[in-house]
């Protein structure tokens, strides 16, 4: 039996580019990449790369939480510390 290995299609400079701006509409794009990274038909170099933009967006959603909490946290310990002056 021989090994044989699949290989996926180059995607040209006019599919990269048509990928990033659909990826840009608001709510479409996000779908998108969703639809991309787990897609049965998808090229899994783009699968690849939603899945990491989606890992990334998961990443910077929890820093904007954690810096608006930590902001919040501050905002109201000096609020209620005002009164012991």
């Amino acid at each position: 039996m021989e090994n044989q290995q699949q290989t996926a299609p180059v995607l040209t400079l006019k599919d990269w580019l048509i990928t990033y701006l659909i990826s840009a509409i608001p709510i479409a794009g996000f779908v998108m990449l969703f639809v991309w990274a787990f897609g049965a038909n998808e090229n899994p170099n783009k699968s690849n790369w939603a899945k990491a933009v989606l890992i990334f967006m998961l990443i910077a959603f929890i820093l904007v939480v954690a810096l608006w909490g930590t902001i919040a946290a501050i905002v109201f310990s000096s609020m209620s510390g005002s009164n012991d002056f």
